[in-house]
């Protein structure tokens, strides 16, 4: 069954706090943000008896959920009310759920013996038959998911490298609520999309997204993004540019510039307002790194002059998308791949999208009319 619910996080991590939070799971959230994944962080929430609310619905938002078993896990009622709900979000949502087994043997947690099932049987006291059975049958269904054990590591570095890696497979294979229902015209417009970008080349690219207000250039872009970014080493959506290099003092305002530097960077590197002294920052932090970046309703080439003013500012195999209402800002900018996203295609998209109730001899009527119009829009995407 598909999930209902809007994905805000990328993964959701159940552990026992005193085990591993301030040691590997630091480190783990810290690997996952430098890769654009975006975990949900648990702290200012107070945690009682029962899970609240709160996380019952981050578990629900995201697409995929992490179990860190450590030695005391099973110490927490806490712990094992995450646990059956991340199970009832896999059977019934879907949600890919992935293990990590710390410091501890999956066999002990499968049948909660040793010093894990010794910590299980004190959380159990007191509790029902029914809620004990319900964490029984969680702790053997989690047990049985193969997943990294931290023991069979040389370095726990080497281990969080593959946890993250595998995470952003797993995402990137999982498509984007956003589209679950554009079927082959999806696909079609990112295999267009994905031969302009040619991933295998070691240059430098930009392509552009052009077309009216409307037809769905952040759309088409957001799940390119979203496809793509796990393979880079950095990566950023920058949304909503309009008006960016508008201020008081005029569009070559050189404190509005440093500004959109700033936002870009800190974006980048999930870093909270970073300093930037001068104009070639950017080319200082990213000239050796391969990174994707999205620069989102673009309507002023100092915009992109300001963000990405050389190729010689990213590091080899880095792609920059760009979209924009203007197609002349891109051609001036010297972006020659080109992308016309026509209104045609946007009624198509909302048609498909919405499901909107209409007859189907009307729709057929529509698909008459406008055949030729679509042939010549996806001829001039190949040429």
């Amino acid at each position: 069954m598909a999930s209902s619910y809007a994905k805000r996080y990328c993964v959701f991590t159940s552990f026992h706090g005193p085990d591993v939070r301030r040691t590997f799971l630091s480190h783990l959230h810290s690997h996952f943000e430098s890769k654009g994944i975006i975990p949900f962080k648990d702290q200012g929430i107070e945690r009682g008896q029962t899970i609240g609310p709160e996380l019952v619905q981050a578990i629900r938002e995201s697409r995929v959920s992490i179990v860190v078993l450590s030695k005391k896990y099973a110490s927490s009622s806490w712990c094992l009310d995450e646990l059956v709900e991340i199970f009832n979000c896999k059977k019934a949502m879907g949600q890919i759920v992935m293990t990590i087994f710390y410091e501890v043997d999956p066999s002990d947690v499968r049948k909660q013996r040793g010093e894990f099932g010794s910590e299980f049987e004190k959380t159990c006291k007191g509790k029902s038959e029914e809620v004990k059975e319900r964490w029984r049958k969680a702790l053997a269904d989690v047990a049985d998911i193969a997943g990294e054990h931290s023991l069979k590591w040389p370095n726990e570095a080497e281990m969080i490298q593959k946890i993250a890696t595998d995470v952003s497979e797993k995402r990137n294979a999982t498509p984007s609520s956003d589209f679950d229902e554009l079927e082959w015209f999806h696909d079609v417009k990112l295999e267009h999309l994905l031969e302009k970008l040619s991933l295998e080349c070691k240059d430098v690219k930009m392509i552009g997204i052009e077309g009216r207000a409307g037809v769905g250039k952040t759309t088409i872009a957001r799940a390119l993004y979203n496809q793509l970014s796990g393979s880079f080493q950095l990566s950023c959506f920058m949304g909503n540019l309009k008006g960016t290099c508008k201020s008081t003092f005029g569009v070559d305002d050189y404190d509005s510039k440093l500004s959109m530097q700033s936002k870009l960077l800190s974006k980048i590197f999930n870093q909270k307002d970073m300093r930037v002294n001068h104009l070639g920052a950017i080319k200082d932090y990213l000239q050796d790194q391969r990174v994707l970046i999205v620069l989102d309703d673009v309507d002023d080439r100092e915009q992109l002059k300001t963000l990405t003013k050389e190729l010689s500012w990213f590091g080899s195999g880095s792609r920059i998308i760009v979209t924009t209402e203007n197609k002349k800002i891109l051609k001036k900018h010297g972006i020659n791949h080109i992308y016309h996203l026509s209104t045609t295609q946007a009624m198509i998209m909302k048609i498909m999208f919405y499901g909107l109730i209409i007859p189907v001899l009307y729709v057929a009527d529509i698909m008459t009319d406008k055949m030729e119009e679509i042939v010549e829009e996806i001829e001039k995407d190949d040429e």
